[in-house]
């Protein structure tokens, strides 16, 4: 072996072994177990086709790619058109989860109907002689803050 094939195994095994340290340490105790043995799985590949680039090329001929960089570029780009994919479900998983708790949040804060009409309608209502009538015709049904205004009343 070579000093400069040294070099670049050397370098490429300290790269695959931080992003793997990375991957660990980020997740944490949360990830599942399966994705942990995947990153091993991929680690493992990694520093076999580094260590030994001849058997990637032969498994590349196997599959009828001409050289193992071309496999290694061919599986790069699915794993991360599979990566792409997964986030972008992640993405629209948290975006619909965070619609939903922003409702929710307006909802409940939101001043219950039968409080805002009559707020609206006495500082707009004129100083009457007389007896008073509301016009709030729900005004003796119970508040459900759990529900919308037209839940409760429609």
């Amino acid at each position: 072996m070579s000093g400069r094939t040294f070099i670049i195994q050397l370098l490429l095994m300290a790269g695959i072994v931080v992003i793997v340290a990375w991957l660990f340490i980020k997740r944490g105790a949360k990830q599942l177990a399966v994705r942990r043995l995947l990153v091993i799985a991929f680690a493992v590949f990694a520093v076999l086709t580094v260590l030994f680039p001849t058997v990637l090329t032969r498994v590349a001929n196997l599959v009828g790619v001409g050289r193992g960089a071309d496999l290694l570029l061919y599986t790069t780009v699915l794993v991360l058109l599979g990566f792409l994919a997964l986030q972008e479900a992640r993405t629209k998983s948290a975006e619909k989860r965070t619609t939903y708790l922003a409702r929710r949040l307006a909802i409940d804060e939101a001043e219950p109907a039968v409080q805002y009409r009559e707020r609206s309608l006495s500082a707009h209502r004129p100083a009457v002689q007389g007896p008073e009538r509301s016009l709030d015709v729900h005004r003796d049904l119970p508040h459900h803050p759990e529900r919308t205004p037209d839940e409760q009343y429609g």
